[in-house]
């Protein structure tokens, strides 16, 4: 189903995948910097979640994919927290849910889930938990930092991430409760450091799973299985308690 919900002056699009069965707990995907609700975790999720009776709903971001915006302009981590609140705003509205809530982020994604989270308790979604991978906690780790131009932007330059994607929220992460955390031991963007960090600050229930050998975007064949396994089994525990 396609879904389109304003923020500010923007329109974001996004798709809903619903189960067959009435009233499901919903799961919200963000996606990373450059990515997009096709990204290959999200479009895995987008299946598996309903054949296991819960909702899924991934969107682009501002600036991103289809929806509006330009990406120098408006992606900054405060942008996309208020884009990723505003998206659960308005799957709730929809009233085709439980009202159970879980998150998802990967990379950036991720980090858009830990920033949002007090925001979406204070207004009183029902949290479940939820699923990070890669996920930065201290913008100031990142490697590798992606300026060169690509088919869907110009270059980057240096300011665009000192004026808009400066951040250390390591502090935010206690209040995470429920939640499981992928990443590579060998991740070359995001080190291997934020998840440790991240892991030990979150509260109880709480898993963390390292991929030796893994890298940032889990190319690996045995992670991804590990990966579809590992957060169905969660998102089923967290979501239909």
């Amino acid at each position: 189903m396609n879904i389109e919900f304003k923020v500010r002056d923007f329109c974001l699009r996004g798709k809903l995948h619903l189960p067959k069965n009435k009233r499901p707990a919903l799961v919200i995907g963000s996606h990373g910097l450059e990515g997009s609700m096709n990204s290959a975790k999200q479009m895995v999720l987008s299946r598996l979640l309903p054949e296991n009776g819960i909702a899924f709903f991934r969107f682009d971001h501002r600036g991103c994919g289809s929806s509006d915006g330009d990406f120098i302009k408006e992606t900054s981590l405060e942008k996309r927290t208020e884009d990723y609140l505003a998206a659960v705003q308005h799957l709730i509205d929809l009233d085709l849910f439980s009202g159970d809530i879980g998150l998802f982020g990967s990379s950036m994604g991720g980090a858009t889930c830990i920033n949002a989270w007090n925001l979406l308790e204070q207004m009183e979604v029902n949290l479940r938990g939820g699923v990070l991978c890669s996920a930065p906690v201290r913008s100031r780790t990142i490697e590798n930092i992606p300026v060169q131009a690509n088919d869907s932007r110009p270059a980057l330059p240096l300011t665009f991430f000192a004026e808009n994607l400066l951040f250390d929220i390591l502090d935010k992460a206690q209040d995470l409760h429920h939640v499981l955390v992928f990443h590579g031991d060998r991740d070359e963007v995001v080190p291997v450091s934020n998840a440790l960090e991240l892991h030990d600050r979150m509260r109880s229930p709480k898993k963390l799973i390292i991929h030796k050998n893994g890298d940032h975007q889990m190319t690996d064949k045995g992670d991804q299985d590990e990966f579809e396994r590992e957060t169905l089994s969660w998102f089923l525990s967290i979501c239909k308690a």
